[in-house]
């Protein structure tokens, strides 16, 4: 601004005696004002503000967009707890530049710039406002996301969602009216039936296929070095029994490299479907005897307890039908009879416990060296 102008009045007294009787005359000494070149520059040039504005203007669009992403990257990560660390460095970056940098003119200025630089300037009386309106609204945006997922549900009803245990007591449950009615299971998966209850059969059975099993034999496959002969071999026999032999340096069977192999894997029983579980007789007291490594006998072992997993269910679930011994009584009532009386021995949860301790055991299996 402008240095105040200073008018020193001073008396010039032509005799210090203070006797004299000549009039003392005023005179007014005028001080010019002094001004920094830099001030007049100022006031000639009142429309720039700094240096900046030869500065390019793809150099400027840089720095604006610096500002935004950092914008952007603090309202992402405000529920976190390293938001101090992590915008700090991102400030730091942007004050390494120089300052004239961020001039901005009226006409380079835009609305979306000035909202991203909100992020920067703390309002407490606008954070407390926001956060009562947030608490008001918490209700309101529950109630849409439950219509959304109902809608999902019942457009869509292969994207439903629930409990993993309660796909196994469906799945159960349609095993034991299939051991009873043995074609229960091809008419869900032709559509013969239309009822609630059996689509929630067929989406448990596709659940348990797609989403607990299929994928993590994928994995075990895909991580091996097995030759096709010998998968094939393990998915047509739903019995095995690995046994330890005298190790002999030979071709492994199931991959076909040198190895040290001393495990004997022995296939057996009968060919099945994998959707209606109805078994083939044919060959049926056929077996296989195969010489493997220790890591393909231990991969042998978690691929068939998991391949084979919903057949032997079904198998033990068509015993315990046979051995029940009660006639002429209706269907639907024998199979909540079982039902219950499985679920209340344990002995749902107990096969439940094994499935999740075949498809941990796919998981950790380590990749073949």
């Amino acid at each position: 601004g402008k240095r105040k102008r200073l008018n020193t009045s001073v008396l010039y007294d032509s005799d210090e005696s203070e006797d004299s009787d000549i009039l003392v005359r005023k005179v007014f000494a005028k001080r010019h004002c002094i001004m920094d070149e830099d001030e007049s520059a100022e006031e000639q040039q009142p429309d720039k503000t700094c240096p900046a504005e030869n500065v390019s203007t793809n150099r400027k669009q840089k720095v604006f967009a610096k500002l935004k992403e950092l914008a952007r990257q603090r309202a992402t990560r405000r529920s976190c707890s390293s938001e101090n660390c992590e915008d700090s460095d991102g400030e730091a970056e942007l004050e390494e530049e120089p300052l004239c940098h961020l001039s901005v003119t009226s006409t380079e200025g835009s609305e979306t710039d000035s909202d991203s630089m909100k992020d920067f300037i703390v309002e407490e009386d606008d954070d407390d406002n926001t956060e009562h309106i947030k608490s008001e609204n918490r209700p309101q945006q529950k109630e849409q996301n439950t219509s959304n997922s109902e809608l999902l549900a019942y457009y869509i009803p292969r994207l439903s969602r629930c409990d993993h245990y309660v796909h196994f007591k469906r799945i159960v449950k349609a095993f034991l009216i299939n051991a009873i009615d043995d074609t229960f299971l091809s008419s869900l998966y032709d559509g013969t039936r239309q009822k609630q209850y059996a689509q929630d059969m067929l989406l448990s059975l596709h659940y348990l296929d797609d989403r607990f099993i299929q994928p993590r034999l994928e994995n075990l496959i895909s991580r091996s070095r097995w030759k096709d002969r010998y998968k094939e071999r393990v998915d047509c026999y739903p019995d095995v029994r690995i046994i330890m032999k005298n190790p002999k340096n030979i071709s492994c069977q199931a991959c076909e490299l040198n190895r040290y192999c001393k495990f004997n894997v022995l296939l057996s029983g009968k060919l099945y479907n994998s959707r209606t579980l109805e078994a083939d007789d044919f060959m049926s007291d056929d077996k296989q005897v195969l010489k493997v490594g220790t890591v393909c006998a231990n991969r042998t072992r978690v691929y068939h307890n998991l391949k084979h997993f919903k057949y032997k269910l079904y198998v033990d679930c068509s015993s315990i039908t046979e051995s029940d011994g009660v006639e002429d009584e209706p269907v639907k009532d024998t199979v909540e009879r079982l039902f219950s009386h499985l679920e209340d021995s344990g002995w749902i949860q107990k096969r439940y416990n094994d499935l999740e301790d075949y498809m941990n055991d796919a998981d950790s299996f380590q990749e073949e060296k």
